[in-house]
């Protein structure tokens, strides 16, 4: 199992599932963050925290324990 967290900078990932329960799933689906979504990881903070990522067009910036319940492929 490869998490968001562990994508480099630079590369694409597709969602292929979510995890997480009640109010952390919620919001990264509120965010645009679904099953299929293809994701590029444009930058990470200096201490890994928080994730700049785009995501269907948008800029979006999440925190490291969100892209730990984000399940991808590569």
């Amino acid at each position: 199992m490869k998490t968001l967290k562990e994508v480099p900078v630079g590369s694409r990932a597709t969602v292929k599932r979510i995890y997480g329960e009640g109010p952390l799933r919620r919001r990264i689906m509120d965010m645009g963050i679904t099953k299929g979504t293809e994701i590029f990881v444009r930058k990470v903070a200096p201490l890994g925290d928080p994730v700049e990522l785009t995501v269907r067009g948008y800029e979006l910036s999440i925190r490291k324990n969100e892209a730990e319940a984000i399940e991808v492929e590569q």
